[in-house]
């Protein structure tokens, strides 16, 4: 289905099942896809939607910078919530998702029943440096995505790791699904949101206040979120924190039965209301 947001954009949206509403967000050059392996498992217990975020995948794509930023990417999660009825919800936010979905559990409480953060951080990352993902923005808005792309192939990604590389060797398809993720990136999406991941604000100080149930995910592999993610569960209290073995920034393909297990253990220790 399409929903449209309140500035006029579609968003690509994906729900099935019936129960708890579960809204999972996918991260920066991620897509609805990056959830499918496990929905349908996922919908046997919880009305679960995900959707392709603007600028990428389906979505709409809008044509200048000030169409995307963290605040704006808030509003159309609430959007989607909004429009499938889903009052109070379960929010799974993934790398910038979760940069995303923290501030809706903060400034939202009365919609948000638990969060699980996913490879994610609540503030700046340590070691990334923001001049080049400034750079980054600069090649993208000036240059075009081809020419970004090449600059980035040349720096390497500080989240590719042995998993993933397993992961693309030995999953048939998954080299044409990371490859059809780029191709339906918006190259002022990457610009606007690299810099608003860059500069984005510390916000442990509110995190600290989430009186309602949290599960921290990390995968073992994924060493620049290590730091981020142990600072989340030692903030929130009573926060539960799992490092998936073997995984990298996406486990739920590089170790999909554990990080389906962590899920929905957390998931099931939930009341059916919560809050």
């Amino acid at each position: 289905m399409r929903i449209i947001t309140d500035d006029g954009v579609e968003l690509a949206v994906e729900v099935r099942g019936e129960g708890p509403a579960l809204l999972l967000v996918h991260g920066f050059g991620g897509a609805k896809e990056d959830f499918f392996d496990h929905l349908d498992q996922l919908a046997e217990s919880h009305r679960v939607a995900t959707f392709d975020h603007r600028g990428h995948g389906a979505s709409g794509r809008p044509d200048t910078l000030e169409g995307y930023s963290l605040d704006r990417m808030r509003a159309d999660v609430l959007c989607v919530a909004d429009a499938l009825g889903f009052e109070r919800f379960r929010l799974l936010g993934h790398s910038m998702g979760g940069m995303v979905t923290r501030r809706i559990a903060i400034d939202h409480p009365h919609r948000v029943e638990a969060h699980i953060f996913m490879d994610t951080s609540a503030g700046p990352l340590p070691g990334v440096d923001p001049e080049l993902l400034e750079l980054g923005a600069r090649i993208a808005i000036d240059e075009g995505k081809a020419a970004l792309k090449a600059a980035l192939d040349s720096l390497g990604s500080p989240l590719d790791n042995p998993a993933y590389e397993r992961v693309l060797r030995e999953r048939p398809g998954y080299q044409e699904f990371v490859d059809r993720k780029w191709d339906d990136l918006s190259h002022l999406m990457w610009a606007a949101m690299a810099r608003a991941i860059a500069y984005q604000p510390d916000d442990h100080v509110d995190l600290a206040t989430l009186g309602i149930p949290v599960l921290v995910l990390v995968g073992e592999l994924d060493t620049p979120f290590h730091g981020p993610s142990r600072r989340i569960a030692e903030t929130v209290p009573g926060a539960r924190y799992a490092m998936i073995e073997g995984a990298g920034h996406s486990p739920q393909f590089e170790n999909p039965d554990a990080w389906y297990r962590e899920l929905t253990e957390f998931l099931a220790s939930l009341p059916e209301k919560v809050g």
